[in-house]
């Protein structure tokens, strides 16, 4: 397995994981307000799936957004079920879409 760098690329508006140049998996949000981070979309190519990229990567922006002081909007049904089974310490800072 690679060794994979994350990060939140604000320009396109997605976290992803990093194989040296290659984007391996990303998280896409969008900002409906200074208080959001509203996910949308989580995709790992499948060269790269049937690793844990996706759960890891979401772990990393979920983490991040709690560190910056943001709350969550899982529209994304991967980050929702992430959140589901994985996310007592987000619970408080999740609104889930009605």
């Amino acid at each position: 397995m690679s060794d994979f760098e994350y990060a939140n690329n604000q320009a396109e508006h997605r976290y992803e994981a990093r194989d040296g140049e290659t984007v391996a998996g990303m998280a896409v949000y969008r900002l409906p307000d200074d208080e959001h981070v509203d996910f949308v979309h989580t995709e790992v190519p499948e060269a790269y799936s049937g690793q844990g990229l996706a759960a890891r990567l979401v772990e990393f922006a979920l983490a991040d957004v709690k560190a910056k002081g943001k709350r969550i909007v899982p529209h994304c049904p991967y980050v929702a079920k992430w959140l589901k089974k994985h996310g007592e310490e987000y619970a408080e800072i999740t609104d889930w879409p009605g």
